[in-house]
């Protein structure tokens, strides 16, 4: 059976996507960033640091005392969980879509594209929702701290945006197709 150019055929697989698990990667990858460089390295907040400006009720937490610090700790942990357990979801969603040419994947514009936009997507949830929402935590509490929380935002925007543009300029990968037929052009 002859198709046109415009046509696809039914027989003919379509390479599996790279959107799901970028996304995920990218979620989990965006959390271990925050988590690491806000709440371990700059100590501008933990997960329940703000609590006693909270919408929610959730008892207050000083980070700056002893048993404070503790229970903060511990939910940083419990929030470090979820980005490792999100990693090793989109690792395994990878590695199973992926047969063939592993490093081809990992160099691809389109797998990072998507891994940026999940990540801007972490930002926008957990901005939105953790920051704005229950009001738990700040980017960085204190004078100004409005214009740090939007800025959060703004930055899971640009994020969105350039990672989508960016796996947008990449080639569709066939994850299956050989090597030779993808060098010297850009994934």
């Amino acid at each position: 059976m002859a198709t046109t150019t415009g046509e696809a055929r039914a027989d003919t697989a379509q390479p599996a996507s790279l959107q799901l698990p970028g996304i995920v990667l990218g979620v989990g990858m965006g959390g271990f960033l925050d988590g690491i460089l806000l709440h371990q390295l700059l100590r501008w907040h933990h997960m329940l640091s703000s609590t006693n400006e909270d919408r929610i009720g959730v008892k207050y937490y000083n980070p700056r005392t002893v048993p404070g610090l503790e229970m903060n700790t511990l939910w940083d942990g419990i929030f470090h969980t979820v980005c490792w357990l999100a990693v090793l979801l989109g690792l395994a969603i990878l590695y199973s879509r992926v047969t063939h040419n592993r490093l081809l994947v990992w160099k691809s514009r389109v797998l990072w594209g998507w891994m940026f936009v999940g990540w801007g997507l972490f930002n926008l949830v957990e901005g939105v929702l953790d920051h704005h929402v229950l009001g738990i935590h700040h980017v960085y509490t204190g004078d100004g701290q409005v214009w740090w929380d939007i800025g959060f935002l703004v930055l899971g925007a640009l994020l969105v945006t350039g990672g989508y543009l960016l796996q947008r300029s990449g080639r569709p990968l066939d994850p299956d197709a050989t090597a030779e037929r993808y060098e010297g052009r850009p994934t």
